[in-house]
């Protein structure tokens, strides 16, 4: 087993472009540390949420140390094995861990319709009042970039909407709370390879409805989520940029081009303001307007193309 300074070179040595990089480009991108925060980062005892740990320890010994952190290792009702595996990773690995024991497996484990929703809203309940206990103010989940983009092609293709995980977002349950997810931009592939190297051992999904439905569940159907991951990466064999594209989608929406979208509970239709829209185009507005916009693109770049701009962005966002 990899000793914790070992593990900790890896992660700004080794991996420092394709991990430690994308951390700290995150956290700047999507402003998600202001001065003074206290952060529960949470640890649920998986390669995401443990790495996500070392990273903000790195960040705050090398870094930015204008916040506090309290590891918070929530145990919604783990087998003995898995918890012991979380409390000594969180040994091996130096990060000062406060636990804390729920019994919201027991709660879900007889509900048939949607358990896994359920579970979800719950731990995420008890994380927040936890972290509001310790006096935070901020909650830090470790989704990565593998998460954002299956849950974008998941809402299209199960959920009929184009929605995606956002980097932050405000708690409406309990005010004052945050959500952060500083993973965002790190590749799953790039995580397991971290794993790998450090020959760590994490637990993987350790849910008792899981266990119980396990053998069913490999010899029927897979969750729809791995059906999305499946398919996203046969479409990445013949096209490198879809992960990327998929990506990029949700933050170049045109609503010119939407039919109906929702904000803030309120439908708006492209209907509501057609008439409008022709008059203003009639006026010549719209045109000048276009005219100033294809001239400051010019200015900026009079060599590039569109897709070479495309191409030259994603590479930025990866460097």
């Amino acid at each position: 087993m990899t000793e914790n300074k070992d593990v900790e070179r890896s992660i700004i040595k080794t991996y420092k472009k394709e991990i430690w990089r994308k951390f700290t480009k995150a956290i700047n991108e999507y402003q998600m540390i202001q001065d003074g925060d206290k952060i529960a980062v949470c640890i649920s005892g998986g390669k995401d949420s443990m790495l996500m740990a070392k990273l903000f320890q790195e960040l705050k010994r090398h870094g930015k140390n204008n916040f506090e952190l309290e590891f918070i290792v929530m145990d919604p009702g783990y087998n003995e094995e898995n918890y012991q595996n979380i409390i000594n990773n969180a040994k091996l690995l130096e990060v000062p861990i406060v636990p804390f024991h729920t019994q919201i497996f027991d709660s879900v484990v007889d509900i048939k319709d949607n358990p896994c929703y359920l579970c979800a809203r719950m731990r995420r309940g008890y994380l927040y009042a936890k972290a509001k206990e310790l006096g935070c103010n901020k909650i830090a989940l470790g989704h990565h970039f593998d998460d954002v983009i299956e849950t974008i092609v998941m809402g299209m293709l199960y959920g009929a909407q184009i929605q995606t995980m956002m980097p932050k977002l405000h708690s409406t349950n309990f005010p004052g709370m945050e959500l952060i997810r500083p993973l965002y931009l790190i590749r799953e592939a790039d995580i397991i390879r971290w794993m790998k190297l450090n020959d760590l051992k994490f637990i993987r999904c350790a849910c008792r409805f899981t266990e119980m439905l396990e053998a069913e569940v490999e010899e029927t159907s897979q969750s729809k989520r791995k059906e999305v991951k499946r398919l996203i990466a046969q479409l990445a064999k013949t096209n490198p940029y879809i992960e990327m594209n998929i990506f990029r989608s949700v933050e170049n929406v045109n609503l010119n081009t939407v039919i109906e979208y929702k904000k803030d509970g309120v439908r708006h239709n492209f209907l509501d303001d057609y008439d409008e829209m022709a008059k203003y185009y009639e006026s010549g507005a719209y045109q000048k307007l276009r005219e100033e916009q294809s001239g400051q693109e010019k200015t900026a770049d009079k060599k590039d193309s569109v897709w070479n701009k495309i191409v030259k962005r994603d590479q930025t966002l990866f460097s």
